[in-house]
């Protein structure tokens, strides 16, 4: 009784699986010749070479070449050591705004990392890049080694 049970939960929910996977088609922003589009300055930020341990910024700026307003729903980096700021206001056409993109210079070597903006604009996702070298400076310590008692001075 209880293989025949489970038999019909079974079917059932393969039956109702089928049914969920009609979904009425959406209109894209893309399919829209007024929406909002995006004019960037530049797309590409280079910092050339930074000194360690210095948090540097840049603003990225743009405007709104559509007919319609942009509205930024998310501006992701690529990592947790670049900190994008967006405005959270509609970008109304022929307006301009910009996205301040801060990289914290914590370890020395080239980089080079990605801002991914989700917007309602004609192209929907749209991605910005930072990069540069961060210079491991000369007055920079190296902490002293501690003795322990495999390398402790024999007395």
């Amino acid at each position: 009784m209880k293989k025949i049970i489970f038999s019909v939960a079974v079917i059932m929910a393969i039956a109702f699986q089928g049914f969920a996977q009609n979904e009425a088609p959406n209109a894209t922003p893309a399919d829209n010749p007024n929406a909002g589009d995006f004019a960037f300055n530049e797309e590409t930020h280079d910092f050339g070479k930074i000194a360690k341990g210095t948090p540097v910024t840049y603003e990225f700026s743009f405007t709104n070449s559509g007919k319609e307003p942009i509205v930024l729903s998310n501006v992701q980096s690529s990592c947790g050591c670049t900190t994008p700021k967006w405005p959270k206001e509609p970008v109304l056409p022929g307006k301009s705004a910009s996205i301040n993109v801060q990289y914290n210079a914590a370890n020395a070597g080239g980089f080079n990392k990605s801002i991914t903006i989700t917007s309602n604009a004609r192209t929907p996702s749209k991605v910005l890049y930072i990069k540069g070298t961060v210079d491991a400076t000369s007055d920079q310590t190296t902490p002293e080694k501690q003795p322990n008692m495999l390398n402790a001075p024999n007395n």
